[in-house]
C-alpha cells in the first residue's frame, strides 16, 4: 500500500533560501501559524540554495527553519524530498519524513491514482551519477566539514558566494522533449501522474500514458500547490502573501 495524498495538501519546491531571500522562512511561520493550513506538507527540494547536514556552518545558518519545520511536523505531516542543494538531512530532522535520492522517485496514492514524487535530479549521466554519490558521502562530508571549520567556512562561503549570482529563472527550451526522453528512459512502471521540482519551469503536460507536473520555483515567483481531489485531481497555484498572482 502507497502512502496517500491528502486534499489540501500543499507541495513547495525550489525556494533556495540564501542571503538575498528570506520568502520561505515567512512562509513557514504562516503554516505554523495555521495562516496557511495545509492538511499535509511536501518540501520537494532545493528549500536551500545549500544545507549540507554534516556541514556545521550551514547547520547552524539556518537552524531557525530546520526548528520551525520540525515544529510543524510534530502537529503535521511533512515530507522533504531531498535535492541536489540540501541532503543528509535525516539526522537533523526528526518528524520530518526525509526522502532521500535513493528512495525517490516515490510512489503516492492520490485518489484512485498513482503518482510518482522526486526532487527531479534523480537520473543522469555516469558522471553526475559518480558526484553525486561522492557528494553524499558522509565520510567526504565529514572530512570536508574539518577542513571547512579549521579555515573559518572557507568552503561553505564560498559556494554560497557562486550561488548568489546563478540565475535560476531561466526558461528551458524543449523542456516537454527533455522531459519525455528522460522518463521513457527511466521509468519503467505503470502511473498516472508524474511531479517534480528541480527544473524552475512551472509547465505540465499531457503525454500518452500519464501526466507531467513541474512546479514554479518559489524563490522565482513565490508560489505553491494545493491539491484538490474532486471533482478532478488538480494542483492549484497560490501565491505568498504580499505577491500578485
Amino acid at each position: 500500500m502507497f502512502p496517500s495524498i491528502k486534499d489540501g495538501a500543499l507541495f513547495i519546491s525550489d525556494a533556495h533560501e540564501n542571503d538575498n531571500r528570506d520568502d520561505f522562512y515567512h512562509f513557514l511561520c504562516m503554516v505554523e501559524s495555521k495562516e496557511i493550513n495545509p492538511t499535509q506538507l511536501f518540501l520537494m527540494g532545493d528549500m536551500f540554495d545549500l544545507l549540507v547536514g554534516e556541514v556545521k556552518y550551514l547547520k547552524d545558518k539556518y537552524k531557525k527553519y530546520i526548528d520551525l519545520i520540525e515544529k510543524i511536523a510534530q502537529n503535521l505531516e511533512v515530507y522533504y524530498f531531498e535535492g541536489n542543494h540540501d541532503f543528509i538531512l535525516k539526522h537533523i530532522f526528526k518528524n520530518t519524513k526525509v526522502i532521500d535520492i535513493d528512495m525517490q522517485p516515490m510512489i503516492f496514492q492520490i485518489s484512485n491514482k498513482k503518482i510518482l514524487l522526486s526532487h527531479g535530479d534523480k537520473y543522469g549521466g555516469i558522471t553526475h551519477k559518480l558526484f553525486t554519490k561522492i557528494i553524499r558521502s558522509r565520510s567526504v562530508l565529514k572530512a570536508l566539514n574539518m577542513v571547512d571549520k579549521l579555515g573559518d567556512f572557507f568552503i561553505s562561503k564560498k559556494i554560497e558566494k557562486d550561488l548568489l549570482n546563478k540565475d535560476i529563472c531561466t526558461k528551458i527550451t524543449n523542456f516537454k522533449d527533455i522531459i519525455e526522453t528522460k522518463i521513457k528512459k527511466n521509468v519503467d512502471i505503470d502511473i498516472d501522474l508524474i511531479a517534480e521540482g528541480h527544473y524552475h519551469q512551472n509547465r505540465s503536460f499531457g503525454f500518452k500514458k500519464y501526466e507531467y507536473i513541474n512546479f514554479s520555483s518559489f524563490a522565482c515567483n513565490q508560489s505553491y500547490f494545493i491539491v484538490q481531489l474532486s471533482p478532478d485531481i488538480k494542483f492549484i497555484e497560490k501565491k505568498l502573501r504580499g505577491y500578485d498572482v
